[in-house]
């Protein structure tokens, strides 16, 4: 019998108790079971109900096996013997992307949302203090902004930001200021507001020693530049402030929507345009057959075209899409239709490819890429990878059809262990398969301020 119609059979045939609720989970192909409803999403976010789904337990896993689960993974992340968190003397830590040896704004900022999520008030204080001290730049063209990449001594390996480092730390120093209040050795308020401030539009004198497509010229050319983690023309998000290209991994619409309610800085009304010209361009950077993106592209969506390795491909950046998405759509809601499209268009094509076997790059339209992009100092592959088992399975919050459950299913079972060929990320798969976990069971969540707020 087809493995997929034997899971369909089972979860039919399982008895439930007179009480209505299931009884243990029954194994079938490795995968526990319990009768399952179809999927109905929500119909409005959590920044106006304050509820979140656990798709675990829709799923038929008991909340017992949830709450250890995801204790498992937060322990793998942040304290089990392969961790990617490390304390430095008594107040300081920082997130290593340890394949890279560097520590990265990506993981730094990461790590302080899952952080005030699980209300690790010291493991956010530990993250934010390295952060202020190391990559916070407070002189130059950027004050403000953050070195996105130093070595774990605090030295810089950058002198430039990374555009979604900004949005992570603004986001959860505005939960941590909900949560704990401005008075007990940070005013998280105040530290995201100067980001904020930070991140207004400036003109800077800049000297330009590239091409648009990379290569060195021949004289650097003096020109000034307005810099601004937004776009001013288009209100998007840069990939890195000043070049006039995005990355559709580092759209985050349901943050904007945070920090018009929390940020008290004056700008609700553009940050609510920012959050609604963010969801448009979505539209136009996923492919209509696949539900695939590229890791970079054009403000209007369309293809950067460079000949880069990184840029017109689904590779690693763009495993977070489904993601965001999903916590998009978790929190506000507020692009309902097509995000359910876009949950099964994506769903559809990478169980096309077997959902136990799709790989980690592709190009758009689903074919394989030539190149491979190489992740460290491992070989280039095409791997199954856990990132995207996670980022995959955290989309099923949007979708209805039946076989998101698979998926769910998936990262459940996924082993997070070295493949095969030795290759093991502790660092970037680590972080996505623990965010999803957060997803799946009705753990990430808006903070809303609370009496101990000020």
């Amino acid at each position: 019998m087809n493995r997929h119609l034997l899971l369909f059979v089972a979860a039919l045939s399982l008895p439930c108790n007179t009480d209505g609720q299931n009884q243990a989970p029954v194994q079938v192909d490795g995968v526990s079971l319990n009768a399952r409803q179809p999927l109905s999403p929500l119909t409005q976010g959590g920044l106006v109900t304050g509820q979140y789904r656990n798709l675990f337990l829709e799923a038929g896993y008991t909340q017992a096996q949830i709450d250890q689960k995801l204790d498992e993974v937060f322990n793998d992340v942040f304290f089990g013997p392969n961790k990617v968190y490390f304390e430095v003397g008594d107040d300081m830590g920082y997130i290593s992307d340890i394949k890279n040896n560097d520590v990265r704004t990506e993981g730094m900022s990461y790590g302080l949302m899952i952080a005030v999520q699980f209300g690790r008030k010291d493991i956010f204080d530990r993250l934010w203090r390295w952060s202020k001290k190391y990559m916070q730049m407070t002189d130059g063209t950027m004050p403000g902004y953050f070195r996105w990449s130093c070595k774990t001594d605090g030295t810089p390996n950058a002198q430039g930001p990374a555009s979604d480092g900004e949005l992570y730390y603004i986001t959860s120093l505005l939960f941590a200021s909900n949560l704990w209040g401005n008075d007990s050795g940070i005013n998280y308020l105040g530290e995201a507001q100067y980001i904020l401030d930070a991140i207004q539009p400036k003109t800077i004198e800049v000297k330009i020693n590239r091409d648009r497509q990379g290569n060195l010229l021949d004289k650097p050319i003096a020109m000034s530049r307005v810099i601004s983690l937004i776009d001013t023309t288009t209100n998007l998000i840069t990939f890195v402030p000043g070049v006039p290209y995005t990355d559709p991994s580092y759209h985050l619409p349901a943050f904007y929507e945070v920090w018009a309610r929390y940020a008290q800085d004056g700008r609700s009304s553009y940050w609510q345009e920012c959050a609604r010209a963010s969801r448009e361009y979505l539209h136009r950077s996923i492919d209509g057959a696949t539900g695939l993106n590229p890791d970079y592209n054009n403000f209007d969506g369309s293809l950067l075209n460079s000949g880069w390795i990184i840029g017109d491909a689904f590779r690693f950046d763009s495993w977070r899409v489904p993601m965001n998405i999903a916590l998009d759509y978790s929190w506000s809601c507020a692009d309902r239709v097509w995000q359910q499209n876009y949950g099964h268009l994506i769903q559809n094509f990478l169980y096309s490819q077997g959902i136990d076997t799709f790989v980690d790059q592709y190009n758009v339209d689903g074919t394989r890429p030539e190149r491979l992009l190489r992740a460290g100092n491992f070989p280039e592959a095409l791997r199954h990878s856990i990132g995207l088992v996670a980022t995959s399975a955290a989309v099923s919050l949007v979708c209805t059809h039946a076989k998101a459950y698979e998926f769910v299913d998936a990262l459940w079972n996924a082993r997070h262990e070295p493949d095969e060929t030795g290759y093991f990320d502790a660092y970037y798969d680590g972080l996505l398969r623990l965010f999803a976990f957060m997803h799946l069971s009705g753990r990430y969540r808006v903070i809303e301020r609370s009496e101990n707020s000020n």
